[in-house]
């Protein structure tokens, strides 16, 4: 099996009730960026990013940004 890294925007927004674009507001990143890997289309990510989007959702622990998860291999 095969692991992937998986970038939880969508799930955290909605946790805390606020939009993608609110989102891109509050941590300076920019709105495509975050729906990009709220979709699942962008396979990578600035460490800048995941410190500016934790500062805005007041996330202390990584894990709860970016999660390691195994999917199957074809």
């Amino acid at each position: 099996m095969s692991k992937k890294i998986v970038i939880k925007i969508s799930e955290l927004s909605k946790q805390k009730g606020i939009s993608l674009r609110e989102l891109s507001r509050l941590s300076d990143v920019r709105h495509s960026a975050l729906s990009e890997l709220s979709n699942g289309k962008r396979t990578s990510i600035h460490f800048s990013h995941i410190e500016k989007i934790a500062d805005a959702l007041g996330i202390s622990d990584i894990r709860e940004i970016i999660d390691l998860v195994e999917i199957k291999d074809l």
